[in-house]
């Protein structure tokens, strides 16, 4: 099922009684969400991730805006008639009731031609506990599943009415790390193999950047990029999609554009001519880093920690803080005076880190750079300079 949001817009009334006002949580939020796919919907917590999913699922109406599910308006249709699922956070199993129970749920609230016999029944909750499998654990209550066993429950709750649209609103939060690894790839296998469009709402980026087929970065309500997940960290748009995307985070830098070349302090670390190349094609109105020999302006430099390989004769100077050895790859932390933070984390293989494992902290270490992981944004704005 196609998901189309067209100019979706949601404000809440402030809770301060003193200053009044409005909060946007939802703003101008406009996308098509293409058949059968699994989106992630990512933003830092405030940013209105779960508020569009709310609407979307008929839970919030919306200030402004439309919403098609396919060719039909589905804006005013109430949530029990939209043919969604919903997973929540806190997956909101009834303690009371068995695995069969809590799956069977949803059915039970069927009328007119959908409703269905208790064997019928029977037989969809036994369909969407294979999915998920735990069809070996029907007769279990809740306090007797493990996290990872509840969220199962939760999702095929969620399928057994084969919704048109799948909504999973941070489902993975409540589990340990080994297990949300383990559970996204679940979920993407039970997207793949239901073929339900999928909407995932999470502020882990690692978590929507593995399983997703298109991100939606979100700020304060607004959309801030669109696109595949490695694409997007590739090439984003402005400094808050640079930095929310990736671990260790991209290291930023106070830089200068000199005759086409890229400063950091005193040391060109880029060329005119690798600069040049490293930077994605611009838009005709766009400003290109190289446009001008003469050109000297200052920019904000992003580097990402995979740019940095250890080379005696590079042109980048850091201060060696100490290693962080993590078996394939090793994380040196060090300094610059032009850097926008407290240490620079760079990740090179453990073999390259060799030759500067033994030296004391204080001691200079000297990186070339990959210019295809180094972004120019602008000072005052954020916005990526092409």
């Amino acid at each position: 099922m196609k998901v189309t949001l067209e100019h979706l817009t949601k404000i809440f009334p402030s809770r301060n009684k003193k200053t009044g006002g409005e909060v946007i949580a939802v703003n101008d939020f406009t996308f098509d969400i293409p058949d059968g796919q699994l989106i992630g919907l990512l933003g830092p917590s405030g940013c209105g991730k779960s508020t569009a999913l709310n609407l979307i699922s008929g839970l919030e109406k919306p200030t402004a805006g439309r919403i098609f599910f396919g060719e039909e308006d589905v804006t005013d249709v109430p949530p029990e008639h939209r043919g969604v699922g919903l997973v929540f956070q806190n997956y909101a199993l009834y303690p009371h009731l068995t695995v069969r129970q809590n799956i069977i749920f949803p059915l039970q609230n069927l009328k007119g031609e959908q409703k269905l016999t208790k064997e019928q029944m029977d037989e969809k909750a036994l369909e969407a506990a294979k999915v998920v499998q735990i069809d070996a654990l029907m007769d279990r209550r809740p306090g007797e599943l493990s996290g990872g066993q509840q969220q199962r429950v939760a999702i095929a709750r969620a399928l057994v009415k084969t919704p048109n649209v799948l909504l999973l609103d941070e489902p993975l939060s409540n589990l340990d790390a080994r297990l949300r690894l383990q559970t996204r790839e679940e979920l993407r296998r039970i997207q793949r193999q239901t073929g339900v469009t999928t909407i995932f709402v999470t502020h882990d980026q690692e978590e929507a950047m593995s399983i997703s087929d298109l991100i939606v970065v979100m700020e304060t309500g607004v959309i801030q990029q669109i696109g595949r997940p490695q694409d997007v960290y590739d090439d984003p748009v402005n400094l808050f999609v640079a930095k929310f995307l990736g671990t260790p985070a991209i290291n930023t830098f106070e830089g200068t554009l000199r005759d086409g070349a890229l400063y950091l302090g005193d040391e060109c670390v880029l060329s005119a001519s690798a600069l040049a190349l490293s930077q994605p094609d611009a838009p005709a109105a766009s400003e290109s880093p190289a446009a001008s020999s003469a050109a000297s302006r200052p920019v904000t430099v992003g580097i990402r920690p995979e740019a940095f390989l250890i080379d005696p004769d590079g042109p980048f100077t850091c201060t060696l803080s100490r290693l962080e050895i993590m078996g394939r790859d090793t994380s040196v932390i060090s300094t610059h005076p032009a850097f926008l933070g407290d240490s620079i984390r760079s990740i090179v293989s453990s073999e390259s880190a060799v030759s500067i494992r033994d030296l004391p902290p204080g001691t200079p270490v000297r990186f070339s750079l990959r210019p295809a992981k180094v972004h120019l944004f602008d000072p005052a704005t954020g916005a990526r300079l092409r």
